[in-house]
């Protein structure tokens, strides 16, 4: 287990005394102890990515693609090992842990494909006697800031296309899960990766990104985060015009219409909205389900709800992982407490689930029943097991519901499948599972609008982030 920076190909740490714990989130306990890096590390991890970076973007792009592929059969090899670090680093069950190396082993294999097929290309501008082109280049250094809920796949996520278009890297995982970051470099590094290409620090968060975002070398920034520190984000990278991909704040709508299949429903939901104790970014946090169904799938899914066995991730009956931190869980139990305020009722949870030994952070699968629009649920990410159902009356009323958030990442719809496919197509919002509850794919174009940012990542729309356009006008000399 790397424990150390990866920086100009060296793993390296100081002696200047300041440090991460790294502390499972099941139980408290302190895996690992890593340098806090500063300015003088960013600082030389874009020196290290200024030096690499005219023989990465010169190495031809087969090479490059075949280095990928290889990383990603060593994920896939690894699995198991990436799978346990991902689960002690952010308390996941080791099941999800596995499915996140393998979606993150997926985005290298993806970018590679989409390099390999990336040509010049060669239009009409209407001027005789002229060839004209548009020629793919990499855009240069790119920052890549990452958060602590897929540690593996989303560095995989902005490490790849960054690295099949001929970028060099500089990245910054979460202070949470930094060692999940570190293997991952560590593979490829295995795999060939030349010195310099990728580096890896973990640390306070303004000292090194603002560093980053300040040196004029640094020409892309790629964050996934709140919508609070994107903004932060957006105006410092303003000051140099560096490019931005940003992937923030979700509040994912599931909408339930009349005649959808109740079974496929309740399915759906339990997969959409409690993978990873519900700290994903597209879970669904506001339930739309059609007054003729509301009762039916409330209590259905209540049901289902209460069969997950909360517990750490690390044993196999566990089925509901714990909250990141204690900051988490009191959030979402302001978010419940405000509910019921206002009117919801508890069908079942509401609590956490102490475990002797253990710290609070298993919150029990929550729903909540006679929701509206007022609640800090309907206004707010939650971030946690807490299902809210609101009954709507119909299709409009459930579009307007779910457009009505200032964010927009993700929804759902289940129903028959050409009205729920219209439904899709109003929403605005950047992905829509459609009687599908698990939307996310490596080859697919994925990220949000309005509050949730912009830009994507996935395959060709990905690598596009990290390329930049050069015309050119060619006339024959005589």
């Amino acid at each position: 287990m790397r424990d150390r920076w990866l920086i100009g190909g060296a793993w390296r740490g100081h002696d200047h005394g300041r440090w991460l714990s790294v502390r499972d989130p099941a139980s408290d306990r302190e895996i690992a102890r890593v340098p806090s890096a500063g300015p003088d590390e960013a600082l030389a991890c874009v020196n290290a990515a200024e030096q690499a970076a005219g023989p990465w973007a010169e190495c031809p792009t087969p090479e490059r693609a075949a280095l990928l592929e290889r990383g990603a059969d060593a994920m896939e090899r690894d699995a198991r090992r990436l799978a346990d670090l991902v689960t002690a680093e952010c308390g996941k069950p080791l099941r999800e842990a596995e499915g996140e190396v393998r979606y993150a082993a997926d985005y290298l294999r993806s970018a590679a494909h989409e390099a390999r097929r990336l040509r010049d290309e060669a239009f009409d501008a209407g001027r005789p006697g002229v060839r004209t082109l548009a020629v793919h280049e990499p855009i240069g250094i790119c920052a890549a800031v990452t958060p602590w809920n897929f540690p593996v796949a989303m560095l995989a996520s902005k490490a790849a296309p960054a690295l099949a278009a001929g970028c060099t890297l500089v990245a910054k995982p979460a202070e949470e899960t930094p060692l999940s970051a570190f293997a991952l470099a560590e593979i490829l590094q295995s795999c060939g990766l030349p010195d310099g290409v990728l580096n890896v620090v973990a640390g306070e968060p303004a000292e090194i990104v603002g560093c980053w975002l300040a040196d004029p070398r640094v020409r892309k920034l790629t964050f996934t985060g709140s919508t609070e520190t994107g903004r932060i984000l957006l105006r410092a990278a303003a000051e140099q015009v560096i490019r931005c991909s940003m992937e923030l704040g979700g509040h994912a709508a599931f909408i339930v219409l009349p005649g959808a299949d109740l079974d496929q429903a309740v399915a759906g939901a339990m997969a959409a909205k409690f993978r990873n104790a519900g700290q994903t970014c597209i879970c669904p946090n506001r339930f739309l389900v059609h007054r003729s169904m509301a009762p039916a799938f409330t209590a259905r899914l209540a049901l289902a709800a209460a069969e997950l066995v909360p517990g750490p991730g690390s044993e196999p009956q566990s089925t509901l992982g714990p909250l990141i931190n204690d900051a988490g869980v009191d959030k979402v139990r302001r978010h419940v407490q405000d509910a019921l305020a206002r009117g919801a009722r508890l069908v079942c949870g509401g609590q956490t689930h102490p475990l002797p030994g253990r710290p609070d952070r298993f919150f029990l699968p929550t729903v909540l029943a006679d929701c509206g629009p007022d609640m800090l649920c309907f206004r707010e990410e939650t971030f946690g097991p807490v299902a809210p159902v609101m009954a709507v009356s119909s299709s409009d009323e459930a579009v307007r519901q779910a457009n009505a958030s200032p964010w927009g990442l993700a929804a759902y719809v289940f129903g028959p499948s050409a009205e729920a496919e219209s439904v899709a197509r109003r929403l605005t919002c950047g992905v829509v599972g459609v009687n599908e509850p698990a939307p996310s794919n490596a080859r697919a174009p994925f990220g949000g609008v309005k509050w949730s940012g912009y830009g994507r990542e996935g395959g060709r729309w990905g690598l596009g982030e990290y390329l930049t356009v050069k015309y050119l006008a060619i006339r024959q000399s005589t």
